[in-house]
């Protein structure tokens, strides 16, 4: 492990295949010392670093770029093997992972700084940027590739030194970009990967320590919550890239075998756990029958089965907490009233059949909480107005969908809707080049574009009297 953070003892934990339930890798299972360590050498690695050309690390983040696209097969197999991602579609995270370091390969040569006009001839005023300093990112297991690069691109391409905890369901995918970033001449402990099956104690090192200048995770409200309380005694940088519950309004002049479609990507890639998946389906109620038809039809048609096969299309959830949290959705929601249209129940191991669910009301734990499972719940609607009231109904405000023909529909429901990511007529918005974020309970901060880079540097305004 060249750039991971060597462990103090011998210890490991097993790694759990969600797909056939066997051991697949024992990990190093970091202690509070080794985090100790990685910042010690995190630190070290910054002061030289961040005084390297941004072409240096243009170049370097090229090479890493190239390096996961040759490795996209093997990559891809780590992801489903440790996650459950159908391996098809976790190649095209792989790809969509890698579109971020070469985002910001050229980033870097982007850091423009500004002469602002004086008042005073004989005064000049510069303003420059500068890295804000070493890096803390936390990422989830359900986009091992993807949630990392999106923090290591920018991070690294402002001239920040980063340490990774992986998350633990995940951590082969973290560890062999590690290794890519060594191929790709990245210098030494200036990209760390810790691994652990207690996290808590390891961050809380990171938190406590004044020179861990930059917070970044994805994950939970709860705990990005929690963070944000860590971080402010040290007042270090925080982005949050936390909880979702999106929706998808249908208005009635969609074309509704796209719009299917479309929900069908939205809703079950990743078999549901995505943080911005679809998960309440509004449609207006002249073509609700029919579209709830349309998706039920195609839902069943989807292949369930071992995340290894490149026929594959739903794999098994992550875990068996993830697998209880859908079947209590459902669950409660069938106890309350909804129907099932197909569908609606585990089918074994932690594999949960594809599900769209009808007569839906407000007071289902389905319409309250991010599912994070392969089910769609349908909710019909009369009026716009109605749609998105209930659309906003929601402590979240991370992505949010619509699907209409209608122009001036689609500019005054888009600018209606209170979340920091629209798709309209669009499932799949994200891209490496455009913001990626959100509002409310949904976080701050943003990741992409030239927004992800802002987060990890900092002003500097210089004036110079000339006279």
């Amino acid at each position: 492990m060249t750039v991971t953070e060597k462990p103090s003892t011998a210890a490991t934990f097993d790694l759990v295949s969600p797909s056939s339930g066997q051991v697949i890798a024992q990990v190093p299972d970091q202690t509070v010392q080794d985090a100790r360590n990685a910042v010690e050498r995190s630190v070290k690695a910054y002061a030289s670093w961040r005084q390297t050309s941004v072409y240096e690390r243009s170049v370097l983040l090229r090479r890493f770029n190239d390096l996961m696209l040759r490795d996209v097969d093997e990559i891809a197999r780590l992801i489903a093997s440790e996650m459950g991602k159908p391996i098809t579609e976790a190649a095209g995270e792989v790809k969509y992972a890698a579109s971020f370091l070469e985002w910001y390969a050229e980033e870097a040569k982007r850091v423009y700084g500004t002469v602002v006009p004086s008042q005073n001839v004989h005064k000049q005023l510069i303003v420059t940027h500068e890295p804000v300093g070493p890096v803390y990112a936390v990422t989830p297991w359900n986009f091992p590739a993807a949630m990392a690069t999106r923090k290591i691109g920018p991070a690294l391409a402002a001239g920040c030194t980063i340490i990774l905890k992986a998350a633990e369901q995940s951590p082969l995918t973290a560890l062999k970009m590690a290794e890519l970033w060594t191929e790709a001449g990245g210098p030494a402990d200036t990209f760390i990967v810790l691994t652990t099956s207690d996290p808590v104690p390891t961050t809380k090192v990171m938190m406590d320590d004044a020179r861990i200048r930059k917070i970044t995770f994805t994950g939970s409200t709860e705990v990005g919550r929690l963070l944000a309380q860590q971080a402010a005694p040290t007042l270090k940088r925080v982005s949050l890239e936390l909880g979702g519950h999106a929706p998808y309004l249908i208005f009635d002049d969609a074309d509704l075998d796209q719009a299917v479609a479309d929900v069908l990507a939205c809703k079950f890639r990743n078999a549901g756990q995505t943080c911005v998946c679809v998960n309440r389906v509004y449609v207006q109620r002249g073509v609700a029958e029919e579209f709830t038809r349309k998706l039920s039809e195609a839902a069943a048609r989807l292949k369930v089965g071992d995340p290894l096969d490149a026929s594959t299309q739903i794999g098994p959830l992550v875990d068996q907490q993830g697998l209880d949290k859908v079947k209590r959705h459902v669950e409660d929601a069938l106890s309350k009233g909804a129907t099932a249209v197909t569908g609606g129940e585990a089918t074994g191991g932690l594999y949960f059949a594809p599900t769209v669910l009808s007569q839906i009301t407000p007071d289902m734990l389905i319409m309250q909480e991010e599912t994070f499972g392969p089910v769609a719940p349908v909710i019909a609607f009369d009026t716009e107005e109605e749609a998105v009231a209930a659309a906003n109904n929601t402590e979240f405000g991370l992505a949010a969908y619509l699907w209409t023909t209608n122009l001036a529909r689609a500019f005054r429901v888009s600018a209606a809707l209170e979340y920091g990511i629209i798709g309209l007529n669009d499932p799949i918005p994200s891209t490496a080049q455009a913001p990626f974020g959100g509002v409310k309970q949904s976080g701050y901060g943003r990741e992409g574009g030239l927004w992800g880079i802002q987060e990890y540097l900092s002003v500097k305004y210089l004036s110079i009297n000339v006279k």
